[in-house]
C-alpha cells in the first residue's frame, strides 16, 4: 500500500511582509490590485453580462408597465425614472463586491496574497476600487437606452457629469455595506440575497419611483429620512432641473456618515476573516 500523500505546507509569509508598511506604499498596493481586476474584466467582457442587463430590465419594466399607470404615459414617466434609476442601479452593482470577495476568499485566492509583501487591506481596496468599472458601465448603458427612448438633459452637460459622479461615489459607499455582508455570511450564494433584503427597502422606499405623497403616511415618512431620496432628488435636479443644494448637502452627510460608520466595520471583518 502506497504511502498517503501530504498536503503540501502553506507558503511561507515572506519577511518583508511582517514590516509596517505605511499608508501611501498600502494604497500603491491597492491600485496595483484594482488594475489587475480592471485587465481581468477586460479579458473576460462576459462577466458584465448582469451589469448591462439589469439596467435593460430595470428601465423597460418600470417605463412601459407602470409608466402609464403613475404619470398617465410612459413618455413622462421615462423623464423622471431615470435619474432614480441611476441610483438604483448602483446599488444593485454594488452587491457584486461583497459576492466577489467571498468567493476569492473561498478559493483561497488571499492565501496567496498574504504571502506577499503587500498591506493586509490591499485586495480589499483593491477589489472595491476595481468595481468602479462595474458602475461605469451600468450608468452608461442605462443612459445610452434612455436617450434611444427619448430622454434628454434639460440642465446642462457639466451638471450631468456631476450627477454621474455622485452617483458612482454613492455606489462606492455601498460596497462596504456589501464586503460587510460577503465578511459574515456563511458562503458567497448567501451574499446576494442578505444584500438585497438591506436594498430593496431603501429603493422601494424611496421616491425612485413614484411620489411620496400618494403612499400611506407610513411610508411617506419612511422616504422622508431615507438617504436614497435625498440622492434621487440631487440627480434629478442635476440632470432634469429642480432643488439641487439641499439634498446635496444631505446626501454628502450620507455618504460621509455611512463611510464612518460601514468602512472600519467592513475592514475589521475583512481582516478578521483574512487572517
Amino acid at each position: 500500500m502506497s504511502a498517503p500523500t501530504l498536503a503540501a505546507p502553506a507558503p511561507a509569509l515572506n519577511p518583508e511582509a511582517r514590516r509596517r508598511i505605511g499608508v501611501f506604499e498600502g494604497l500603491g498596493h491597492s491600485l496595483t490590485l484594482a488594475k489587475r481586476n480592471l485587465r481581468y474584466v477586460a479579458r473576460t467582457p462576459a462577466t458584465l453580462i448582469d451589469t448591462v442587463i439589469q439596467p435593460v430590465l430595470f428601465l423597460l419594466v418600470f417605463v412601459f408597465l407602470f409608466g402609464g399607470a403613475i404619470s398617465g404615459g410612459w413618455q413622462d414617466y421615462l423623464q423622471t425614472l431615470v435619474p432614480g434609476l441611476m441610483v438604483q442601479i448602483t446599488m444593485y452593482a454594488s452587491m457584486g463586491t461583497g459576492m466577489a470577495l467571498s468567493t476569492d476568499i473561498s478559493k483561497g485566492v488571499f492565501d496567496r496574497f498574504r504571502s506577499l509583501p503587500i498591506a493586509r487591506s490591499a485586495p480589499l481596496v483593491g477589489a472595491v476600487l476595481g468595481d468602479i468599472i462595474r458602475y461605469v458601465v451600468a450608468v452608461t448603458v442605462l443612459l445610452l437606452l434612455a436617450f434611444a427612448l427619448g430622454f434628454r438633459i434639460q440642465t446642462d452637460p457639466l451638471s450631468a457629469l456631476l450627477a454621474c459622479v455622485l452617483v458612482i461615489v454613492f455606489g462606492l459607499t455601498l460596497c462596504w455595506l456589501s464586503v460587510l455582508v460577503g465578511m459574515v455570511v456563511a458562503s458567497p450564494q448567501a451574499v446576494p440575497g442578505v444584500a438585497t433584503a438591506v436594498i430593496l427597502p431603501l429603493t422601494f422606499g424611496s421616491n425612485i419611483f413614484a411620489d411620496p405623497q400618494t403612499m400611506p403616511h407610513w411610508l411617506e415618512v419612511w422616504t422622508g429620512i431615507n438617504p436614497v431620496s435625498y440622492f434621487v432628488d440631487t440627480v434629478r435636479g442635476l440632470m432634469i432641473g429642480g432643488p439641487v443644494a439641499e439634498p446635496l448637502a444631505v446626501s454628502l452627510v450620507a455618504v460621509a456618515v455611512c463611510h464612518a460608520v460601514l468602512l472600519p466595520i467592513a475592514v475589521r471583518a475583512y481582516l478578521r476573516k483574512v487572517r
